[in-house]
C-alpha cells in the first residue's frame, strides 16, 4: 500500500564526460570519473561544484569503465577497465603514489564486482577465467570457466513434459495436469541482437557470488554460484532467452535475470541452487514503437530488499512487491542509477548526456486521505504503472493487490495525492476528494465521491498544476519534469511530527521516541509503531513534555498493543475506530484499538449519541460502565433519553445486567484519558451504591414509557443485593392482569439469578402458585417439590407462613407466627432450639407470666454458656437469689455476689466459706485490695488484710488498719516484713531494669551504625564476605521482589510503597505474612528484626518503669517512718538511677527523626505509629536528699 516518493533530489551541472560514480559512505557524498578530451579526471561532487582529486591519461579508445568503487575508510578508489587494468587512486596518500595501476590482465576483464564487505574482488576475463583478489590485489583463486562446470548441476527432473511420463490413455488431453509444461528449456540464446555480457553479483552477507555468462562451448547462457573460497556450489537450471542483467537480492533468498520472448520481457527469479522460483512480467514501454527494441541494461536491488531497479536504455523502472504481486512505482527517464550502499532509498543517476548528475531520496509512503472525521473513509491510493489503485477502506476492505477502483491512466504514474474539498454549493452538500497524479511527462486529476458508488471522473487540470508544466516542444520533456507532487503544488505547512531515517520520531525538530517504524496522525491521537512491535496511541498536545507516551506493558495499559512482526500503518478512521495495518508480507489488518473505541465512546456520550456509544460497546467488548462512569451526573438525568434511544429491550437489560460497582474511568480505562483530563488517582475506583442508583433511575423512568416488564424485572434483579421479591412481584402483577407473557417472564427472571433463590424468595412471599412456577424452571425433581407445596396448601394462613419461614431458617419471622398460633408450649422449644430469646422477650413484653418464663430459660442458657454476668442480672430480676450471688462469683463480682448472700438468705458458715473463696480469686487475680477489703469487713481477720494490704503498696491503709484494731504487736511481723519483701522486689526490679538498659542500648547503637555504613550487608547480609561488588550487579529491586513485599530497604521496614504497588492491600501471601511476624517477634540476633525488637523493648521497659513510681515513692517514705532510712536511701538511689538511665535511652533510641515514629507491622501492610515514651520524674524525698 506504499508509494515510493521522492523527498530530496539535487543536481549537478557543468560537467561532461562522467564516465562511473560511486558513493563515498563516509561523507555521504558522489565521486564521479569524467573523460575530457583523452584525460580522465577523479572527481568529487560537493555542492554545486567538482573538486578534483587525481588526473591522468585516458586508455586509448574504445574503452569501458568495469566497476569503480570507493573505499571510505582509506580515502582510496579502485577503478576497473575492460582493457585489463586495476587502477587504485588515494585521495589523500601518505607515502604512496597517489595514482597506481596495481595490476593489469592481458586479455581484459568482462566483469568485476567487490564484496558487500570490500574485502573481496571478483574478476572475470575475457579469456573465461576467474580470479579471487583480496583488499590489497593478492591472488587468492584462479580457475576456468568450463563446460565441465555444467556436470555439476544435480537438479531433480520428475519427467514433466517428457513424453515417455505421460499418461497415453483414452481422453489424454482432457486429463493433462495444466501445472505440466508443454516444452523444457534448454537454454537457448535469445534471436534478439543481445549483448554477450557477463554479469557478477555477490549475495547480501558475501558468502557467495554468482557469474552470469555464456557458455560458447553449449551456445548457453549460464549462471554459476561460487562460494567465498572460489568452490563452485551450483549452476543454474537451462532457461531460454536468459540474457546479462543480474542481480542477487541481498536478502539472499533470490536471484533476479532477464528473459526475453519475441513479444515480452520477464524478470526471472533463481534460488541459490540454480532452480527457477517464479517471475513477473514486464509491461511495454512508454513512447516506443511497436517492435522497437529497448534491451534492459541491469538489474540492481537497494541495500534492504525492498526496490528492484530495472536500467533500460533510457529510463530506469523501480518495483516493488506485496502480496506477491509485483507494482511499477516509478519510471525516470535517465538511466545509468547507482543505489546508495548503506541508505535503502537513496541513489544517484547519470543521463545518457553525461552532462550531469542527480542526486535523489525516496521514502516508501502511504497515499491517504487527510484524516479528518466525518468524512475519514479511509481513502487509500496504491501506484501500479498505469493503473491508480484506489479503495475507502471504510466502504470496503479489500486487500491488494485487488481495490474498489481501478483507474487506467494513458501513462505510468510516478505519485499520487489526494486532497479532501469541502463543498462549495448547495447543490453538492457531500465533501468530495480530489486525487492529483503525477506522470513522467504530465499531471491528471480525478475526483471521488465516497458518498456514491461511483469510481473517481478525470476532470480537467488546474491552473496551479499548468502554469508549472515544462515546455511541450522541449526535447527532453519527460527528463526536467519533477519527480514529486511537492514540486508542482503551492506550498503548505509542514506537520509538526516528522520520522527521521534512524527511526526517530521527531515533534518540533525534537526528540519523542526512538525505534519507530510508521506514524499516523488523527485529531486526538499520535499513533504509531514502533520496532519492538507494539502499537502505541499518544494524546495530542502542544509541547513535548505534555506528551505521555506509554511504556512497553499492552498487557496493562489499553494505549499499547501487539501486533504482528513487522507490521506498519496505513491508515485510521476514527470515525469506525479502526485502523489498517499492513504486514510485510503485504496483507493487511484491520483492528479496533481500545483508545480509538474508547475516544469515539467519550465524544457519543458528550454528544447524548448513547445509542452510538452503546453500540460500540457491544460491538468492541467494551465495559459498558463507562456509558454511566464517564459522565455520571449527566447519565443519571439523562436515562430516560437513553432509553428512547436504544428502545430495544435485549439492548437495555444488556446495559443493565453488566453494570458493577467499580468505576472503569478510574481503573482500566484511566490511562486512556488525556494526562491533564485523568481522574485523582486517590479516588476510589469503587462507588457504593452506583448500581442500586443507576437501577432505581431506570426503575422511575421506565413506567412512563410502557416499557416491557423485561426491563423492570431486570432493574429489580441487578440491583447490590438483587430485589428478587420486587421482580417476583411484577410478575404477580403480570399474571394478575391475566398476561400471556408469564411464562416467558418467569423464564427471564430464572436466566438472571439462581433459580434456587427464586424459589426460596418465591416461598417467602407465600404466593405458592408463583413459586410452582419458579419450582417448573428449576432442576428440582417435581416428585420432591410438588408434595411439599400441597402440604402447605391443605395447612391454614398462620400455620402455612410459620412452615415457610422454618423452611427458609427466617427463625425470627417464624416465632412471630407461632405466637400468633398461641402455641406457648412450641414456643418455647423453638425458642429454646433457635436461640430466640430476646424476639420472644419482646413479644411477650406485656406478660409477665410468659415474659418470666421465657427470661427464665434467657437465664438458664446465659449461664450454661458461661455468661456469668448477663446470667445473674436475669437471676437477679427473676429474684432467684440462690443462682444470683453464684453466677456474681463466677463472674468476679465479689462486691454484688457477698450483697446478694445474705437475701437468701445464707448462713453464717456458708457466707464465710463464700468470702474466703471470694478473697483467693481476688489473690489469683493480683487484686491485693479487694482481698485485703474480703478479709477486713467479712472475714475479720486483721494479720491477713493488713499482709494483703502490704503486698499491694497500700501501707497507709494496712497502717491504719493494724492501729484500729489496736493490734499493733503486728507491726514488726506484719508491717515490717512487708516492707521488707516490697523492697526487695523493687530492687531485684531495679537491677533488671538497669541491666536491661546496659545491654540492649549500646547494640543499637551498633547496629544502626552498620546499617549507615553498609546498608547491603545489614539487610539482605554480606553475601560477598566484605568483597567489592561488581559493577554489573544492580541493586534495584526486582518485580518480583516488590511483589513479595517491597524493595530491599522497605521490605523489612514495613513503609508503604509509591505508585502502583501502593494499593492498600498486601500482595504477600497470608503464610508468608505469619512467618514474617514471627521472625518479627522473635528479634533473633543478627537478624534484620533486631533492631525494631530491642527498640520495642527499650519501650515496654520505660513503660514498665513509669507504672512503679508510685509505689517505688509510697515504699521509700514508709521506709524512712518505720525507721529504715539506709534502706530508704537504696531504693530511691536505685530508682533515680534507672530513670536517669530511660531518660538518656529515649533521647538516644528514640531522638533520631527517622525513629521517631517507628512503624510496627499490622495485619494486610497496614501499619500505625507509636509515640516516644515519655520518662515520667521521679520525685525524691526532701529528707533523704538532706541526709545525702
Amino acid at each position: 500500500m506504499r508509494n515510493l516518493r521522492c523527498v530530496q533530489q539535487s543536481s549537478s551541472g557543468g560537467a561532461t564526460g562522467i564516465k562511473a560514480v560511486a558513493w563515498d559512505v563516509s561523507n555521504d557524498s558522489v565521486v564521479c570519473l569524467r573523460d575530457t578530451r583523452g584525460l580522465l579526471n577523479f572527481e568529487r561532487w560537493v555542492g554545486d561544484e567538482f573538486q578534483q582529486i587525481a588526473s591522468w591519461d585516458a586508455p586509448q579508445d574504445p574503452y569501458e569503465i568495469i566497476d569503480l568503487r570507493f573505499f571510505g575508510d582509506t580515502e582510496t578508489a579502485c577503478i576497473v577497465f575492460d582493457v585489463g587494468d586495476l587502477v587504485v587512486v588515494r585521495e589523500n596518500p601518505i607515502g604512496e603514489e597517489k595514482i597506481e595501476i596495481v595490476g593489469s590482465i592481458d586479455s581484459g576483464i568482462s566483469a568485476a564486482a567487490w564484496s558487500p564487505d570490500e574485502e573481496l574482488l571478483v574478476i572475470t576475463t575475457k579469456a573465461n577465467t576467474l580470479i579471487f583478489l583480496t583488499r590489497d590485489f593478492e591472488d587468492l583463486v584462479s580457475l576456468e570457466l568450463t563446460a565441465r562446470d555444467l556436470e555439476i548441476s544435480d537438479h531433480v527432473s520428475v519427467g514433466w513434459g517428457k513424453k515417455e511420463t505421460q499418461f497415453k490413455g483414452k481422453k489424454a488431453r482432457a486429463l493433462r495436469d495444466p501445472t505440466v509444461p508443454d516444452t523444457v528449456d534448454d537454454g537457448r540464446l535469445a534471436e534478439s541482437n543481445e549483448f554477450r555480457e557477463t554479469t557478477i553479483s555477490w549475495r547480501g552477507d558475501g558468502g557467495y557470488v554468482a557469474i552470469n555468462a555464456i557458455e560458447e562451448s553449449t551456445q548457453r547462457r549460464v549462471i554459476r554460484v561460487f562460494s567465498r573460497e572460489g568452490a563452485l556450489d551450483s549452476v543454474s537450471e537451462p532457461v531460454n532467452g536468459l540474457i546479462g542483467p543480474l542481480s542477487w537480492r541481498p536478502a539472499g533468498n533470490l536471484l533476479a535475470g532477464v528473459q526475453l520472448f519475441e513479444d515480452k520481457h520477464q524478470v526471472v527469479f533463481f534460488e541459490r541452487n540454480g532452480l527457477r522460483h517464479g517471475q513477473f512480467p514486464l509491461r511495454p514501454l512508454d513512447g516506443v514503437e511497436h517492435g522497437t527494441e529497448m534491451l534492459i541494461r541491469a538489474l540492481q536491488w537497494n541495500v534492504d530488499s525492498t526496490v528492484l531497479a530495472i536500467s533500460y536504455d533510457d529510463r530506469v523502472q523501480m518495483w516493488t512487491m506485496g502480496n506477491y504481486h509485483w507494482y511499477l512505482k516509478q519510471e525516470i527517464f535517465e538511466p545509468g542509477l547507482r543505489w546508495h550502499p548503506e541508505n535503502p532509498l537513496k541513489f544517484a543517476l547519470v543521463p545518457r548526456s553525461q552532462d550531469k548528475i542527480r542526486r535523489l531520496q525516496y521514502a516508501l509512503d502511504v497515499c491517504s486521505a487527510p484524516i479528518i472525521p466525518p468524512t475519514d473513509y479511509g481513502l487509500v491510493a496504491v501506484i501500479d504503472g498505469k493503473t491508480l489503485k484506489v479503495t475507502p477502506f471504510r466502504q470496503a476492505n479489500i486487500p491488494p493487490p485487488m481495490a474498489l477502483y481501478e483507474i487506467n491512466m494513458a501513462t505510468n504514474a510516478n505519485d499520487v495525492m489526494i486532497i479532501l474539498r469541502k463543498p462549495v454549493s448547495e447543490e453538492s452538500s457531500q465533501p468530495r476528494f480530489q486525487i492529483k497524479v503525477l506522470h513522467p511527462e504530465q499531471t491528471s486529476l480525478y475526483v471521488l465521491d465516497c458518498s456514491k458508488s461511483e469510481p473517481p471522473e478525470q476532470v480537467q487540470e488546474d491552473g496551479m498544476l499548468e502554469q508549472n508544466q515544462p515546455d511541450p516542444t522541449s526535447k527532453n520533456l519527460g527528463r526536467e519534469w519533477p519527480l514529486s507532487l511537492e514540486a508542482l503544488s503551492p506550498p503548505t505547512e509542514t506537520g509538526e511530527f516528522k520520522l527521521a531515517e534512524n527511526g526517530s520520531l521527531l515533534f518540533k525538530r525534537r526528540l519523542l521516541v526512538t525505534g519507530c517504524t510508521s506514524y499516523l496522525v488523527t485529531p486526538s491521537h499520535l499513533i504509531f509503531t514502533t520496532s519492538q512491535h507494539l502499537l502505541k496511541f499518544v494524546h495530542l498536545a502542544i509541547n513535548l513534555e505534555e506528551l505521555e507516551v506509554p511504556l512497553d506493558t499492552p498487557e496493562s495499559d489499553e494505549r499499547c498493543r501487539s501486533i504482528e512482526r513487522g507490521a506498519k500503518l496505513v491508515t485510521a478512521m476514527p470515525s469506525i475506530f479502526a485502523v489498517v495495518l499492513q504486514m510485510p508480507r503485504g496483507n493487511l489488518e484491520t483492528i479496533y484499538p481500545r483508545a480509538l473505541v474508547l475516544a469515539g465512546l467519550r465524544q457519543s456520550i458528550a454528544e447524548k449519541n448513547y445509542k452510538k456509544a452503546f453500540l460500540a460497546c457491544r460491538n468492541q467488548r467494551v465495559d459498558m460502565n463507562i456509558i454511566h462512569d464517564h459522565q455520571p451526573e449527566g447519565f443519571i438525568a439523562n436515562v430516560g433519553m437513553f432509553i428512547d434511544q436504544i428502545r430495544k429491550t435485549e439492548h437495555i437489560n444488556l446495559f443493565l445486567s453488566s453494570l458493577k460497582e467499580e468505576d472503569v474511568s478510574r481503573t482500566m480505562y484511566r490511562e486512556t484519558l488525556r494526562a491533564d483530563e485523568r481522574p485523582d488517582t486517590d479516588t476510589a475506583g469503587v462507588q457504593n451504591g452506583k448500581v442500586n442508583r443507576i437501577c432505581n433511575a431506570f426503575l422511575e423512568a421506565l413506567p412512563g414509557r410502557k416499557a416491557n416488564v423485561k426491563n423492570l424485572i431486570t432493574a429489580q434483579v441487578c440491583k447490590n443485593p438483587p430485589d428478587l421479591d420486587a421482580g417476583l412481584m411484577e410478575i404477580v402483577q403480570l399474571r394478575e392482569k391475566g398476561s400471556d407473557q408469564v411464562d416467558e417472564v418467569v423464564e427471564h427472571i430464572c436466566f438472571l439469578a439462581d433459580v434456587n433463590r427464586l424459589y426460596d424468595n418465591a416461598l417467602g412471599l407465600y404466593d405458592l402458585r408463583l413459586t410452582l412456577l419458579i419450582a417448573q424452571q428449576s432442576q428440582k425433581d417435581p416428585r420432591e417439590y410438588l408434595p411439599f407445596l400441597q402440604n402447605l396448601q391443605r395447612m391454614d394462613t398462620l400455620r402455612r407462613q410459620f412452615s415457610i419461614d422454618d423452611y427458609l431458617s427466617r427463625f425470627k419471622k417464624a416465632i412471630r407466627h407461632l405466637c400468633d398460633l398461641n402455641a406457648f408450649e412450641e414456643v418455647k422449644s423453638y425458642t429454646v432450639k433457635h436461640d430466640l430469646y430476646e424476639e420472644t422477650m419482646g413479644l411477650y413484653r406485656y406478660d409477665e407470666e410468659k415474659f418470666s418464663s421465657i427470661m427464665q430459660l434467657h437465664a438458664d442458657h446465659l449461664k450454661n454458656t458461661s455468661q456469668f454476668k448477663a446470667a445473674a442480672t436475669s437471676f437477679h430480676y427473676l429474684n432467684d437469689m440462690t443462682q444470683a450471688s453464684e453466677c456474681y462469683r463466677l463472674a468476679n463480682q465479689w462486691q454484688e455476689s457477698l450483697s446478694t448472700a445474705p437475701l437468701i438468705p445464707l448462713p453464717s458458715d456458708q457466707l464465710r466459706s463464700l468470702a474466703t473463696t471470694s478473697a483467693q480469686s481476688a489473690i489469683e487475680t493480683k487484686d491485693f485490695r479487694a482481698a485485703a477489703t474480703i478479709y477486713l469487713d467479712y472475714l475479720q481477720d486483721i494479720p491477713s488484710a493488713a499482709k494483703y494490704f502490704c503486698k499491694g503498696y497500700l501501707f497507709t491503709e494496712a497502717f491504719r488498719t493494724i492501729t484500729l484494731s489496736s493490734q499493733t504487736d503486728l507491726l514488726p511481723s506484719i508491717f515490717d516484713t512487708g516492707l521488707t519483701e516490697n523492697m526487695a522486689s523493687i530492687t531485684e526490679l531495679l537491677a533488671d531494669c538497669k541491666a536491661q538498659l546496659t545491654a540492649q542500648v549500646p547494640r543499637i547503637r551498633e547496629l544502626r551504625q552498620k546499617k549507615k555504613e553498609d546498608p547491603l550487608a545489614f539487610f539482605e547480609g554480606d553475601v560477598n564476605e566484605g568483597k567489592d561488588i561488581p559493577d554489573d550487579v544492580s541493586l534495584a529491586a526486582t518485580d518480583a521482589a516488590s511483589t513479595m513485599g517491597g524493595s530491599l530497604f522497605t521490605r523489612y521496614t514495613n513503609r508503604s510503597m509509591s505508585g502502583t504497588a501502593e494499593t492498600g492491600t498486601s500482595r504477600r501471601s497470608s503464610k508468608n505474612r505469619r512467618r514474617e511476624e514471627r521472625k518479627r517477634a522473635r528479634g533473633k540476633k543478627g537478624s534484620v528484626y533486631e533492631e525494631e525488637y530491642l527498640v520495642n523493648s527499650v519501650r515496654r521497659l520505660v513503660e514498665r518503669v513509669n507504672s512503679v513510681g508510685e509505689e517505688v515513692g509510697r515504699l521509700v517514705e514508709w521506709l524512712v517512718r518505720r525507721r529504715m532510712v539506709e534502706r530508704a536511701r537504696a531504693v530511691e538511689g536505685g530508682m533515680t538511677e534507672v530513670v536517669g538511665l530511660c531518660g538518656r535511652a529515649v533521647e538516644e533510641v528514640f531522638g533520631v527523626d527517622e525513629e521517631k515514629a517507628l512503624l510496627v507491622g499490622g495485619d494486610e501492610g497496614k501499619h500505625e505509629k507509636k509515640d516516644v515514651p515519655v520518662v515520667r520524674e521521679f520525685v525524691r524525698l526532701a529528707l533523704l536528699s538532706q541526709g545525702s
